[in-house]
């Protein structure tokens, strides 16, 4: 079975914004601190990087401490935009790969500024 991290990986992936923000939700729901969180068994390198990413970001919202296993966690090969729209917009594109939080922008996933900041 999946679990909700690689659920919440592969919605952002598939740049599902509404179902990464109803994941996130629920994940912070039922690991309010996160840090007890436990890394996907994915055998998706892509999901695997995502979720560290998303996970260290959510930690970082709600200044909590992210799992130990996001910081051996490393980056995409290629860069990914999170909003497909970024794809289609050179200014949104920009915009997203200056302002992008940290625990994306390392990775090479890039999103707003404000993205999850809702949580």
């Amino acid at each position: 079975m999946m679990s909700l991290i690689e659920k919440l990986a592969n919605a952002a992936l598939a740049r599902d914004a509404l179902q990464v923000r109803a994941l996130a939700q629920e994940l912070f729901r039922s690991s309010p601190l996160l840090s007890g969180l436990a890394q996907p068994a994915t055998s998706s390198p892509e999901a695997l990087v995502v979720a560290a990413a998303l996970v260290e970001l959510l930690a970082f919202r709600k200044h909590v401490a992210a799992p130990a296993w996001t910081v051996a966690i490393g980056g995409l090969d290629t860069p990914f935009h999170l909003l497909s729209a970024a794809d289609r917009m050179p200014r949104l594109r920009a915009w997203c790969e200056a302002e992008a939080p940290e625990p994306l922008r390392r990775r090479k996933l890039f999103a707003p500024p404000d993205y999850l900041s809702e949580v």
